[in-house]
C-alpha cells in the first residue's frame, strides 16, 4: 500500500465515522452519552486535520493524528467495556437520560456505536502506522542511493 493511499483511507474513515455518528443522533434520534461526546471530540477534527495535512503535504502527519486517534480509541475501548458489561455500570460517567451502558445496535445485534468508533480509530491508527513505516523505508532508500 502506498503511503498516500493510507492517508486517504484514514481521511475516508474519519468522514464515514463522523457521518455515522451524525446519522445516529440527527436521523435516528439516538441521544449521545458523555463518552460518545468525548469520542466525537476526537473524531470530528480528524476530517479537517487529515484533509489539511494531505492538501498541504505535511510530512509528519502521523504525529498530529496519533494523539487524537489513540485517545479516542482508548475512550471507545473503555465505552465498549461498559457496554458489554465487562466493567460494572457504576464505572460509567453517564447520566440516566443518556446512559453509557444501553446498547444502540446498528445491525446484527452486536455492532454498537462504541464498537464502530473503536474500529474507526483503529483503522486510522493502522493507516498512520503504514504511512510512518513507508516514510521510514523511503528515507532509507534515499540514503542508500546517496551513498
Amino acid at each position: 500500500m502506498k503511503r498516500t493511499t493510507a492517508l486517504y483511507i484514514a481521511w475516508t474513515q474519519s468522514v464515514v465515522a463522523t457521518a455515522g455518528s451524525l446519522y445516529a443522533s440527527q436521523i435516528l434520534h439516538w441521544v449521545p452519552c458523555v463518552l460518545c461526546w468525548y469520542q466525537r471530540i476526537f473524531m470530528y477534527p480528524l476530517i479537517l486535520v487529515i484533509g489539511a495535512c494531505i492538501a498541504r503535504e505535511v510530512e509528519d502527519i502521523e504525529y498530529i493524528v496519533w494523539p487524537m486517534s489513540i485517545i479516542g480509541m482508548c475512550i471507545s475501548f473503555y465505552h465498549n467495556l461498559l457496554m458489554y458489561r465487562i466493567l460494572p455500570e457504576s464505572f460509567a460517567p453517564c447520566t440516566a437520560s443518556a446512559s453509557c451502558v444501553i446498547p444502540y445496535h446498528f445491525f446484527l445485534n452486536f455492532l454498537t456505536l462504541p464498537l464502530l468508533a473503536f474500529t474507526a480509530f483503529l483503522v486510522i491508527n493502522i493507516c498512520m502506522l503504514v504511512y510512518h513505516n513507508g516514510k521510514k523505508k523511503q528515507r532509507l532508500a534515499a540514503a542508500d542511493i546517496n551513498e
